[in-house]
């Protein structure tokens, strides 16, 4: 890094300065008188001040020409009245050359640290990234070359070994195998993926082999989508910011004003090399630097690690107005629930087993999705199907057909007001009641059994609401279904109140009804039919978004379908919130106490800030402020428990290993570790369990 290059030359040459100041042979109480000293001083100083001030100085003159002065100018001011002031007055011996270097020194070290401490946001981003492998196997009139996934194109046929990490955003047209994607969508288990499934690049295949068909690369792949959103979100502003803008330029200016009244304070009474140390002290200590850093690293942190939790955040503004969230409104469909009828209920009046195989052999015949309901669920418990002789579709009531010399109908309540057939079960005019799909069995002429089907409730759903009223949030429901469904629905999971019969376009009115009556109301759905209701809340969540993360309506995004990730976006939301606060009043605090410390308040207590020290301080107050949003890391997802069985991390160096090209294979607690050198097999041969725990925690 720049800083620490130049930190290094200037610290080198810091030393021979120690030996040549005077005030530290003083300070021991010796006299020493070096030929040239003060003339060598000059010369070290002169290449400390334009090496190591450079990036000082070139940020000074940036900022004065773009007419936003900031912490640079104040340093670059500081660094250049030192110098030039130690200059003048070279064979005087009134000049503070070693604490001109001390001072440029500490500042560089000081950057050099809180680089490393910030960096952490921009490697997680640059995480992102490298999950997409380089290479890929391509299939080509049956034969597989090794390919750059930048060569890929849609409709290429890709194999994908065991462990490999998968190439490109595509769908399974062969085999099945669990896949990993924990570090892009925040599943902590493996997926299921057989055959029809989409996959996501950038995933770890598990042990299964797959061939996939390509239908995104390059940049509308999944993972490069989800870059370009944090790196979007990074560059927003929030009012926040703004604040935080505002706040730094004006403390720029009272330090320029502390500072010259502290030298025409202190000039009279204790001298010009006095009043000019303490100048030089207040314009450093004064930096609004942890000011700057203060919104963007936690912004930057929490955009990338709710990337890796499978949440996208379009913007700033909405991570700062989701945190004022009082209302959350869900849609039903596909949201709340599944969205794919399920039989949920049978009422057998003959042999249960003879009841679905004769329901299902007949509803095989019809592209109906209740149809499709009841055959899924006939083969889920291992009945077969049989034949159907005379099939006929009845529009508006039913199907009929014969079956083994059975005459069977199937069909809705219509069905059974045609045949004239009475309904006395209690239990199905409950079921009915609600709101479930009823399909009745007729045959020969008796009703033989009931199906009852609806729109399974997620199981997430549950844990979602009652984390979300836990926080004091109210939770509504819309849904385009009858009064019936939406009454159960919302009384199964405890929701506040619903919305029944909302038309699509009907649903952003309803939000404006309830932003009208005072809520800040966030819109939860699945940003298609949903759309104009995310626009219209203060806050539009597209939920279930999949790998097309490219959804224009919803300022935030949560790629699985799971609605707990709302509860998740507010607790981030709050805590980053939070994050930004701390930091604001704390780089305000620091600077109303050190300012008047640098400009001399406290000399009378013999307590008296030098320029050096004055600089440490400035730089820990950079580092506190970027440890204290580094606290969100504990949001970021851990590495799942479980181990799959190929390890792709050397974990000797860290480095990624090709299978295919890795130098060698070690089988260790039923794990296979792959290696990208010898050396590093024969390290892990003398100290398995060391670099094995290493990857357990996440290491490499």
């Amino acid at each position: 890094m720049d800083f620490k290059r130049r930190f290094t030359l200037s610290a080198f040459l810091t030393i021979p300065l120690l030996f040549l100041s005077e005030s530290i042979y003083g300070f021991f109480g010796m006299e020493l008188s070096i030929p040239y000293g003060a003339f060598f001083s000059l010369l070290l100083s002169t290449v400390i001040f334009f090496y190591g001030g450079l990036p000082f100085l070139s940020g000074l003159v940036y900022e004065v020409r773009a007419r936003r002065p900031g912490m640079m100018t104040l340093v670059g001011f500081a660094i250049t009245i030192a110098f030039a002031y130690s200059a003048v007055t070279v064979f005087s011996g009134e000049g503070f050359f070693l604490e001109l270097a001390t001072l440029i020194d500490v500042m560089l070290l000081g950057h050099w640290i809180e680089a490393r401490s910030v960096m952490g946001a921009s490697i997680a981003l640059e995480g992102l990234a490298k999950l997409m492998p380089k290479h890929a196997h391509l299939i080509v009139n049956g034969d597989v070359r090794d390919v750059s996934v930048s060569d890929l194109r849609v409709g290429d046929i890709v194999l994908v070994k065991p462990g490999e990490k998968i190439p490109c955003d595509g769908v399974v047209v062969e085999g099945e195998t669990h896949v990993d994607e924990a570090l892009l969508t925040g599943e902590s288990k493996p997926v299921y993926k057989g055959v029809g499934d989409r996959v996501i690049g950038g995933s770890i295949n598990g042990d299964g082999i797959l061939k996939v068909r390509v239908d995104r690369s390059g940049d509308e792949t999944y993972l490069a989508q989800v870059i370009r959103l944090v790196k979007q979100a990074q560059m927003s502003k929030t009012r926040i910011q703004d604040i935080a803008d505002k706040a730094a330029a004006l403390l720029f200016y009272i330090s320029l004003a502390a500072g010259v009244i502290t030298f025409l304070y202190w000039y009279p009474v204790s001298g010009v090399y006095a009043a000019i140390s303490r100048t030089v002290t207040v314009l450093v200590i004064a930096c609004p630097h942890a000011l700057g850093l203060a919104i963007p690293l936690v912004v930057a942190l929490t955009t990338s690690i709710t990337a890796k939790m499978g949440i996208l955040i379009r913007d700033r503004m909405a991570l700062e107005l989701v945190r004022d969230i009082d209302t959350v409104v869900f849609d039903k469909t596909g949201t709340l629930t599944l969205g794919v009828l399920k039989v949920t209920k049978v009422i057998p009046y003959i042999d249960l087993d003879e009841l679905v195989s004769l329901t299902a052999s007949l509803e095989l015949n019809s592209e109906h999705t209740i149809a499709r309901a009841i055959v899924e669920y006939a083969k889920s418990i291992g009945i077969g199907l049989r034949k159907v002789e005379e099939f006929k579709s009845m529009p508006g009531r039913g199907v009929y057909g014969r079956i083994d010399g059975k005459k069977v109908y199937v069909g809705g309540w219509n069905l059974l007001k045609e045949l004239k057939i009475p309904i006395k079960d209690d239990v199905v005019r409950e079921l009915g009641g609600r709101g479930e799909t009823l399909v009745f069995t007729v045959v020969d002429g008796t009703l033989a059994g009931v199906f009852a089907l609806s729109d399974v409730i997620r199981p997430e759903s549950y844990e979602a609401v009652k984390a979300l009223k836990d926080m004091g949030i109210n939770v509504y429901m819309i849904t385009g279904d009858s009064e019936d469904v939406a009454r159960w629905v919302a009384e199964e999971i405890n929701i506040d109140r619903y919305f029944a019969n909302v038309l699509p376009h009907e649903k952003a009115e309803k939000i404006k009804d309830l932003m009208r009556m005072g809520y800040r109301v966030a819109m939860v759905g699945d940003g298609v039919n949903d759309a104009p209701a995310l626009v219209s809340a203060h806050v539009g969540i597209a939920i279930g978004a999949g790998t097309d993360v490219a959804i224009e309506n919803a300022s935030i995004i949560l790629v699985g379908n799971d609605p707990r990730g709302v509860v998740k976006v507010l607790e981030i939301a709050r805590k980053s919130y939070s994050k930004m606060i701390q930091n604001l009043w704390w780089a305000a605090g620091y600077n109303a106490i050190a300012i008047p410390m640098a400009a001399g308040v406290t000399s009378n207590l013999g307590l008296i800030i030098p320029p050096a020290i004055g600089a440490i301080i400035m730089s820990i107050s950079d580092v506190i402020v970027a440890l204290n949003s580094s606290t969100l890391k504990r949001y970021e997802p851990k590495i799942p428990e479980y181990m799959e069985k190929y390890i792709l991390i050397d974990p000797v160096c860290g480095m990624e290993v090709d299978p295919n090209q890795a130098y060698g294979k070690i089988e260790y607690k039923g794990i296979t570790i792959y290696f990208c050198s010898k050396e590093c097999q024969e390290k892990f041969k003398r100290n398995p369990e060391r670099y094995f725990s290493k990857l357990l925690k996440g290491g490499g």
